[in-house]
């Protein structure tokens, strides 16, 4: 059994005129990673890895939640291919993921983490929203296979607040 947990990064912030990779959270995606985070820490997931897109309001969400979920810091590694919008490189990336892994998380952008929703899983909604994760399991006992998964959806708007 392969778990992946898909997180779309928090809402980010326009005001600041900056590149798209250097645009940060605003408050609410802010204090959605934290409630995002908390919750996940309350299911108690076991996470083997953390993966980010470099993308600050990716980084930024990642580490947040990370840290509410009490992992230590040296489980995050920032990858190029997360910074993705069609899915393509995020899902290659996922599918080379080392096999004694069996739990990971990602953080990630739409519309990846949308269609990545809808091939992989049974989502039926408009998109994932800002911080909404995605818990993909996939019956497999190789990343390399995944193609088909159960999947359990957390958006920040219907998840219990701590």
């Amino acid at each position: 059994m392969k778990t992946w947990i898909m997180i779309r990064h928090g809402k980010s912030s326009w005001e600041l005129n900056v590149s798209d990779k250097d645009r940060p959270l605003n408050q609410r995606g802010i204090d959605d990673a934290h409630n995002m985070g908390a919750f996940l820490e309350d299911q108690k997931c076991t996470i083997d890895a953390v993966f980010s897109s470099p993308a600050i309001r990716a980084a930024h969400t990642a580490l947040i939640v990370s840290r509410e979920m009490n992992l230590p810091m040296h489980k995050i590694s920032f990858s190029e291919s997360l910074y993705d919008f069609s899915g393509e490189d995020v899902l290659e990336f996922v599918r080379c993921l080392d096999d004694t892994m069996d739990t990971v998380m990602t953080f990630g952008h739409n519309n990846t983490c949308t269609s990545l929703s809808y091939s992989l899983a049974d989502f039926t909604g408009d998109n994932i929203p800002t911080a909404g994760a995605v818990l993909f399991r996939f019956d497999v006992s190789l990343w390399s296979e995944i193609i088909k998964a159960n999947a359990e959806y957390f958006f920040p708007k219907t998840i219990a607040k701590p």
